[in-house]
């Protein structure tokens, strides 16, 4: 398994949609253990393959639910079914925050349906169907969303969609190719500190 570098809001292959696989799911056995790696080590709860650059319909995750129960898998060609996204602004007092390792450092509140369905095929080539609540759902629904070539960012609302572009113009993610590398550089996130303290 290999960590690979994370690619960062403004490369285009996070912009637009991945394509279908069509090959056989065993020739996707590294890809996907190295997408399971990068996700580990940079402390993600999900990772799309358009996030390390490769433009395939494929995500991992490794995220708890609402409980706190951490569930594990791989979807290819992911098809997403949601409940209502409520409409006005997501709440600020935490629950509605998320973040994004393409878009390192940065979380805004983001409104997102409380019940998703995810279906498609796992790494061993069965077709799998998964319902989430909560978190989870987010979860399930950020990823499909890069899929679909959209960065979590592109959904915000109001004054965090001004904040949004503004912090992204402030990191200067509005030009193409740019990177980190998780376990190398310092993390975006703040997880390197806490591990230290403990």
């Amino acid at each position: 398994m290999t960590v690979r570098p994370i690619v960062i809001y403004g490369t285009p292959v996070l912009h637009n949609p991945t394509e279908l696989v069509t090959e056989p799911v065993s020739e996707l056995a590294e890809l996907i253990a190295d997408m399971y790696e990068t996700m580990e080590v940079a402390h993600g709860v999900g990772l799309a393959a358009n996030q390390i650059g490769v433009n395939k319909r494929i995500f991992v995750y490794d995220c708890p639910d609402d409980e706190g129960v951490f569930h594990r898998g791989c979807f290819i060609n992911p098809v997403l079914e949601t409940s209502d996204i409520p409409l006005g602004m997501p709440a600020t007092d935490g629950s509605d925050e998320e973040g994004c390792l393409s878009l390192p450092g940065l979380g805004f509140p983001t409104g997102r349906a409380d019940w998703a369905k995810v279906t498609g095929l796992n790494e061993q080539g069965e077709e799998v169907t998964v319902e989430a609540t909560g978190f989870l759902a987010r979860c399930f629904q950020h990823e499909v969303g890069h899929l679909d070539g959209f960065v979590y960012a592109d959904v915000l609302q109001g004054r965090w969609k001004r904040a949004a572009k503004k912090a992204i113009k402030r990191e200067g993610w509005t030009e193409e190719g740019l990177t980190w590398m998780p376990g190398v550089d310092p993390d975006p996130f703040g997880h390197d500190q806490v591990e230290q303290e403990d």
